[in-house]
């Protein structure tokens, strides 16, 4: 069997077992909100919230870093003439 496929599978059974354990309601007050979901739910949530913060934070430095290094290069340009 492929090892990436034996992994999702670990993988897989991990995650119903975290589920399966998790079930639990849970209210969350945000403000004058109140929400009730499953505990992994919630997790899961978060989780894909900080992913999605995480990748945008990274991409802003990123494009803030090439766009300085093309700023630099045009003024090396510019200076060379």
């Amino acid at each position: 069997m492929n090892f990436k496929i034996t992994m999702v599978l670990i993988f897989a059974c991990l995650v119903v077992i975290f589920v399966i354990q998790n079930v639990a309601a849970v209210t969350l007050n945000i403000f004058f909100w109140e929400i009730t979901l499953s505990l992994a739910l919630l997790i899961f949530f978060i989780l894909a919230i900080g992913f999605i913060i995480g990748w945008l934070l990274h991409s802003f430095l990123s494009y803030r870093k090439v766009k300085q290094e093309v700023s630099k290069i045009q003024t090396d340009l510019r200076t060379d003439k």
